[in-house]
Order: structure tokens, then sequence, then C-alpha cells
């Protein structure tokens, strides 16, 4: 009897065929691509982070479509190459951002799409794609809001920013608990909450972007580390570790595993100022070196996805968008112009070519694109475009333009036609002023 109770009970928490899969999808913000114990990182356990592996796909060549975080962002939410709509920098500050500031409205972003098909769509977290009413995450497909709408918050106490309040929805709250935690719990809630629908959680942590500032509890996991700073940030690691570890936990004991498709990356490479680490890479955020723009990406789906399968050829976060839309039984138009491919034939091994057939980045002057092992860059301490083979030059430390001209010349012109199709920045941010002078 009580084999037949748990057979039944094991059949009610799996999918119907043809059932549409919750979407959760967990954003870091400038985390180190060697700071997760898959990728090497010895100092900081992330054991929530490393089962997204374990149990799913880690792919090797995981990228973002920019090393900032807002352009980032509006690449994920639209599945397009930000560069053609214009939105290639961050802001600024929240109050003095350029008024142009946002998310298109001409562009159609990952929750309208899915709330079109039936989806309750939340969000949690950090926005970064517009302060006007107009670029607010309720008016962008989102029924749910718990977060703020610039690119940086404290953590230990949200009455400090008034330019840049924690909002329910549209309405400013009073925050007393870590902001980390406050962001685990608004995710319980919401995927706790009764409802007959699928839904749709798009889940931005401001972890582990400056200023850094951890709560007592976690710096003590890390008395070891000597480093101040590297102590505080392998305490906010761990914070938002134990917020992703919380969910998955939530999402198995409510029968939901096997019926939740989950990515997990991080917007941008680490920025030296947090203590970050980004292993072998070369570079840090706001460049187009590997440790700029490849981060970790991790997609879950237990018993439709393989566990424990490595993933080595170029994915994107671009491609996102058009999986989740698979996933959920929408088929991508081709008016929508999308940039991502729908990874999923792929990573079940269906089809056996790489998704894509180059990658491409414009960040003011530099540039990058990478075909095959190949990559061509030009990075800000680089005065001419670089070619390094990244199946065997992981680091870029060997520039083989010299060596293989015909090569570099190939890359070259293909990046020299995508970049032609693209629009000029709608805004230039203080730190983006030098890229006025066009490439």
């Amino acid at each position: 009897m009580l084999a037949l109770v748990t057979t039944l009970l094991l059949a009610q928490s799996r999918p119907a065929a043809g059932s549409k899969p919750n979407i959760l999808v967990i954003v870091g913000d400038d985390m180190g691509y060697g700071d997760i114990g898959v990728h090497g990182c010895r100092d900081i356990p992330t054991p929530a982070i490393d089962s997204l592996a374990r149990n799913g796909i880690r792919a090797t060549s995981g990228y973002v479509s920019g090393p900032y975080c807002s352009p980032t962002r509006a690449g994920l939410m639209t599945g397009r190459y930000q560069q053609r709509y214009g939105h290639e920098f961050n802001p600024g500050p929240a109050g003095a951002a350029d008024p142009k500031f946002g998310l298109p409205l001409t562009e159609t972003t990952l929750a309208e799409r899915l709330k079109r098909a039936g989806y309750a769509t939340g969000m949690v977290g950090k926005w970064h794609l517009g302060y006007r009413p107009e670029y607010h995450p309720v008016k962008r497909g989102f029924a749910e809001y718990f977060g703020f709408l610039g690119g940086a918050h404290s953590y230990l106490d949200a009455r400090t920013d008034r330019a840049n309040p924690i909002l329910r929805g549209t309405d400013a709250v009073d925050e007393p608990e870590y902001l980390t935690e406050a962001f685990r719990r608004e995710a319980l809630a919401f995927i706790e909450r009764p409802r007959k629908e699928p839904w749709f959680l798009y889940w931005t942590f401001n972890a582990v972007h400056m200023p850094l500032q951890a709560t007592e509890k976690y710096r003590a996991r890390f008395a070891g580390i000597a480093d101040e700073r590297r102590r505080t940030y392998a305490a906010m690691m761990s914070a938002m570790d134990d917020a992703i570890g919380a969910v998955l936990e939530r999402l198995r004991a409510l029968g939901l595993e096997e019926r939740t498709l989950i990515f997990f990356i991080s917007d941008n490479g680490g920025p030296p100022v947090n203590a970050s680490s980004n292993g072998p890479l070369r570079g840090h955020k706001a460049q187009t070196w590997e440790g700029g723009i490849r981060v970790p990406f991790l997609v879950q789906w237990k018993g439709v996805l393989p566990a424990g399968k490595l993933y080595d050829p170029p994915v994107i976060q671009l491609d996102i968008l058009p999986t989740a839309l698979a996933a959920a039984g929408v088929a991508a138009r081709p008016e929508w112009k999308l940039d991502g491919v729908n990874l999923l034939p792929y990573l079940k091994g269906e089809k056996k070519q790489a998704p894509h057939e180059a990658l491409y980045w414009r960040f003011g002057q530099q540039m990058a694109i990478r075909m095959g092992d190949w990559k061509l860059v030009k990075a800000p301490d680089t005065s001419t475009p670089q070619l390094f083979d990244l199946g065997r030059d992981l680091g870029e430390k060997q520039d083989l333009a010299e060596k293989e001209p015909a090569v570099a010349r190939r890359l070259e012109a293909a990046w020299k036609k995508w970049n032609s199709e693209l629009e000029e920045p709608r805004w230039f941010p203080n730190e983006g002023r030098q890229a006025r002078k066009r490439r």
C-alpha cells in the first residue's frame, strides 16, 4: 500500500505529456568566472549553484552579449543583440541617468511573450532597464515585482537610497532584511503561491555587485580568508548560494523540480574592485576579453535534459528567450528577428552542430567575434585587433594575427558586416564618453 501511495504521489508531481514547465531564470551580478565550485573555486563553497551543473548541463563556453550589467539584461529580455536597438551602455546612477535610458518600447520582453502564453509572471531583484514609469517591470510583462530599478543598492539599509528605493509593484517599501535574504523570501513566496497556470520567475540578485556588504552570519563562515574584501565577497556569494539552495529545496518539496526549467548565469565577468576572481580568463568586467564576457552558464530541467553533462560549443544569454519559449510551446516567428537560438535540441544531443556560426560583441571602441575556437578581439589595452585560438589559449596570451592573417581578415569581415546592422548607442553614460569615438 505504501509503495502504491508513493507511486501515485510521484506521478502527480511529474508534468503531464505536453504540459508547460515553470521557468526560473537566475542572474548573479558581477560574479567572477572562477568563483563557483564547478569552475575550480576552493575558498567559497557554492553547493547550490554547483548542484545545477550536477543535475543539469554546464556550458563551458557560456557568454553574455555585453561586458556590463544593463546591456546584458536587455539582451536576455529580448533575445536580440542589444546593440541592434541602441542599448549598448549602462545609464549612470539613478538620479543622473540619461532621460532616454530604458529598454525601448519597440522591443518585446520574455515576460510579455510568456504572459501571452498563459504564464504567471514575476520578477524579484535588480531591473536596470529603465527608471521612468513606462519602463517599469509591471509595464514590461511582469504581473508581480519586488526589487529596485537601478544598478546597485545597499544590502544592509534599504533606506539609504531614496532615489532608487525598494519597490513592491510600483510602491516604495521599507525593507529591514539583508537584501539577498529579502530576495530569497520573495522568490520563495512567489513559487509557493497556489495557482493553476505555469509560472515564470526572473530572479536577479544584486549580489555580488558593490557595495561589499555582508552580515556577520555569513562573514563568520570565512574567518580563514585574511583579505577583508575577499572575505566579504565570499560571504555575499554564500548568502546568494544559500538563497538559491532554499528555492531548489522548495521546488523539490512542492514536487516541481521536474516541472521547472532553470537557467543560471552572471551578467558579466567580475570587476577588480569587488575582489572577485575570473580564474584562468584574461580581463574583467567592462572588457571584451574573456574575463568580461564569459560567465557561468548552467541549465537544469530534470527528466528532460541530461544530468552532469558538459556542453562545449559557444552559447550566449540571448539563447535563454528562445529556449524558454520553445519549452513553453511558443514558436518563434521570423519577424521577431531573434539572435538567440533554442538550445533544447542541442543540449539533448538531437542536433550535433554548434548553435551559432559566430558570436559578436561591440562595446564602444571595443569589439570581439568568436567563430569556432577563433576569437578576434580589440580591448582597451590593444590598438589593433588580436587573434586567439581559445581551444589552445583560453587565457588569450598568444596573438596569432600575424601568423594567421587570413583567419583574422575573415573574422574581421564578418564582424564588420554584423556591425553595419547595428544602431548607434541611444545614450552615453559618463564611463562611456570615450565610446563617442567610433571604431
